[in-house]
């Protein structure tokens, strides 16, 4: 029998589900927006597109079912007998429950995959990507399994076989958050200490060491609201289903934030190009000064003045992804 804590809990996370759901779409739009209306459209931008696309599709399943979910079990069964635990406990197994399941499931492997790729992008170290990849392969296992035994006639996420095969896949698929966010974070303010620290160098204001960056492009609230819920899974407390209702929602949103950033040009790459435009100042000494500028723009490395500082990051760019010579992380 579930607690009252944990239907209070389940309620909450129905209504922040919702609120949280919003923020998606906007995001969703925002990067569609920008994809659409390239004029020069690349290969990547398609793949923002559908991958986007597949994470609006996967968590709008997810928070459906759970509306559904209780829907019936508040309402439309309210005099169920034994109450709504009693109700949650008999059809927790439900199809439509098992498909919401396995929605969260792919929509947490797609954002694994992305949070790889960043780590990836950051490190360029083939044996980091290996051992992130093992992990990565543990946890398709692990999800699958949980699909399975959640859908059984008996199944019950939250008590049995499912629910150890829950806390097994919980607890590969965080590590892995807790991992790549970790590099992510560790690099971004290695890297930014570093420029810091050039005397030859001008640094006014570095967003790199900004919060918010540091936030979005490790995907930090992604992995802390894992974190959240295996603990409270662990001690067997109430509140752990609003922290999986947070943690699903944000394997959503933390990789489309991730993606806008790219799409508008904020983001670090693995590659870079240079890319011709027209010089829009002709007290630019050269076309290379110009970009270099943008790069520092983007990543709020210039000074008041906007003097162009002498460090070249891993920038966006949309249109190509081949190494330049003279960028190296």
């Amino acid at each position: 029998m579930k607690s009252s804590q944990f239907q209070n809990s389940l309620y909450i996370g129905n209504n922040l589900n919702g609120i949280l759901y919003g923020a998606k779409l906007v995001l969703y739009i925002i990067s569609m927006r920008s994809l659409l209306t390239s004029r020069q459209r690349s290969s990547s931008d398609n793949f923002y597109i559908l991958f986007s696309t597949a994470l609006l599709l996967l968590i709008t399943v997810f928070v459906v079912t759970q509306a559904i979910f209780g829907g019936e079990m508040w309402i439309a069964n309210a005099g169920y007998p034994g109450g709504p635990s009693a109700y949650l406990n008999r059809y927790a197994s439900v199809w439509y429950e098992t498909l919401g399941t396995a929605a969260s499931v792919v929509l947490n492997l797609l954002a694994d995959a992305l949070m790889i790729y960043r780590c990836h992008v950051v490190y360029n170290n083939r044996m980091l990507l290996l051992m992130l990849s093992v992990i990565y392969i543990g946890s398709i296992a692990t999800g699958v399994f949980l699909i399975c035994t959640s859908g059984l006639p008996s199944g019950n996420f939250f008590d049995g076989l499912a629910a150890k095969s829950g806390t097994a896949y919980y607890v590969t698929t965080i590590a892995l958050n807790i991992i790549s966010t970790a590099l992510i974070c560790g690099r971004i303010h290695m890297y930014a200490k570093r420029i810091s620290a050039d005397k030859d160098t001008i640094v006014l204001h570095c967003r790199s060491h900004n919060v918010v960056i540091i936030i979005i492009e490790s995907a930090l609230p992604y992995t802390l609201c894992g974190v959240a819920f295996l603990v409270s899974h662990g001690v067997k407390n109430g509140v752990e289903i609003l922290f999986l209702s947070t943690y699903t929602m944000f394997t959503c949103i933390s990789p489309q934030l991730i993606i806008m950033r790219i799409v508008t040009g904020r983001a670090w790459i693995a590659h870079r190009k240079e890319i011709t435009r027209p010089m829009t100042n002709p007290t630019r000494q050269s076309q290379r000064e110009y970009d270099m500028e943008e790069q520092a723009q983007n990543l709020g490395m210039t000074g008041t003045d906007s003097t162009v500082v002498n460090v070249e990051l891993h920038t966006i760019s949309r249109t190509d992804f081949s190494l330049s010579d003279d960028v190296k992380l």
